[in-house]
């Protein structure tokens, strides 16, 4: 038997985090501190295409990549921007704003309903470029 899930901590983090809508986010495109960060998995992006701009960062490598100390760091991660995360439907990208937070990682947000949301609001999607292999 679980002591919490996913529900719980999916609301928890929403309780503790900033979040906008994709309309909130459609007015700032173009802000040069405004960086996106897409969590989903790469097969997501490969079936469902990609925001304009935005970082790919799988939810599962996001510790390692935002901190300066691991050898995995992304130097996008110490840009003095905003961070927006997103992923599917919201879920993944509000446990990843809560976690980013608490490692002190400011300022971050996450886009309620996340791509399913920016879909229906409008917002610009492209297909996944594909990295031609050597």
């Amino acid at each position: 038997m679980l002591k919490t899930g996913y529900e719980a901590l999916v609301a928890q983090a929403n309780a503790e985090i900033t979040t906008y809508t994709p309309k909130q986010i459609m007015a700032r495109l173009g802000d040069p501190y405004l960086q996106l960060i897409d969590v989903r998995d790469v097969r997501e992006l490969e079936r469902e295409g990609v925001i304009p701009g935005a970082f790919h960062a799988p939810r599962g490598m996001i510790e390692f990549w935002i901190d300066p100390e691991s050898p995995y760091f992304k130097p996008v991660f110490g840009e003095k921007k905003e961070f927006v995360f997103f992923c599917a439907a919201g879920w993944r990208s509000a446990l990843t704003t809560k976690t980013v937070q608490d490692m002190g990682l400011q300022p971050v947000a996450h886009i309620a309903g996340g791509f399913a949301a920016w879909k229906e609001a409008g917002g610009a999607v492209e297909a996944k470029v594909s990295k031609s292999k050597p």
